[in-house]
């Protein structure tokens, strides 16, 4: 781990370190727990570890994946002591977030070849939606990218206002209709503006109403085919955005909304107050998609890169 310490600026390290404090100190609460009174890993202890990650919100399927893969271990190497349980946690989780391409990241970045380059989020209601969309514009415009918002969640006016707010705040440019306007319209209207402008970065923000599924798929199929008569292979990314802090609701947000629209990467966001933290790992692997950000506080600079390495380190401290 010290090579990745060596990656990653120390001030950023400290503050995942903090947003994951409640994860990871009821995580090796339970983990001492479980290995208490042992000094090898047997199938007791595994039993033990299954409960403990279950209880940490990784998800019973990925749970029993990760077990699997230390029980192989154990047979491998025929003795293996309880605290190396710890170090070996690490490698297997940090092995299955590799498998969804989860975490390869250390900075905000997009591809070279597109341009503009359009980010689709969607998320329902009070998951941090439009405050994840103000900070990643406000990261992207920081690194010298030109910024255009779209305020496609129609459905509600405090929606339309709030993302202005954050435009106003990181000074950035948003397209805007009426409450109750056509999505696609607005849509259409924020990537035309984007391509006059010669935006490199169009956010558009999406409506978040799970209710009716069949709506949902309709709206935001109609969204992506409207888009794509201005920038022929819009959206470039579809980020779906959940509350870590709802734990086995965001996977159920997650399923609805995979369901509903290609869904190619995650942001988690609201880690700091909760300890849920291990939500990010199992939804990562339930579902095969990246997660490319994490939310761990309230502040502007609070949402992070996700990096496996970096996580795991702070999870595991």
């Amino acid at each position: 781990m010290s090579f990745f310490k060596k990656i990653f600026s120390s001030e950023k390290k400290e503050t995942l370190d903090k947003g994951l404090e409640k994860s990871n100190t009821s995580f090796l609460n339970k983990l001492s727990k479980a290995v208490a009174g042992k000094s090898k890993v047997d199938d007791d202890v595994l039993d033990n570890l299954e409960e403990v990650l279950v209880s940490s919100d990784v998800g019973v399927n990925t749970t029993l994946k990760v077990i699997e893969r230390i029980e192989a271990r154990v047979a491998k190497d025929k003795y293996l002591g309880t605290e190396e349980l710890n170090k070996i946690l690490r490698e297997e989780i940090a092995g299955l977030l590799s498998e969804t391409k989860s975490g390869e990241e250390t900075d905000y970045t997009i591809p070279e070849d597109k341009k503009p380059y359009v980010l689709m989020v969607v998320g329902v209601n009070g998951v941090g939606k439009t405050t994840t969309i103000g900070k990643l514009a406000y990261q992207f415009k920081k690194k010298g990218l030109k910024v255009v918002l779209g305020a496609a969640d129609t459905f509600r006016a405090a929606a339309i206002d709030q993302l202005q707010v954050w435009a106003d705040r990181v000074d950035v440019p948003m397209v805007r209709q009426d409450m109750g306007s056509d999505p696609a319209s607005v849509a259409f209207d924020a990537l035309q503006s984007g391509v006059n402008q010669d935006a490199d970065v169009i956010i558009i923000d999406t409506a978040g109403r799970l209710h009716n599924k069949v709506n949902l798929m309709n709206e935001l199929t109609k969204v992506k085919r409207v888009m794509q008569k201005v920038v022929g292979d819009a959206p470039h990314d579809v980020l779906l955005v959940l509350d870590g802090s709802t734990g086995q609701n965001a996977f159920e947000q997650a399923k609805q909304f995979t369901a509903a629209t290609e869904v190619t990467s995650l942001a988690v966001t609201k880690l700091d107050g909760t300890a849920k933290g291990g939500v990010v790992i199992g939804i990562s692997d339930q579902f095969q998609i990246p997660v490319k950000y994490i939310g761990v506080g309230e502040g502007i600079e609070d949402l992070q890169v996700f990096n496996k390495y970096e996580f795991v380190d702070s999870f595991f401290k």
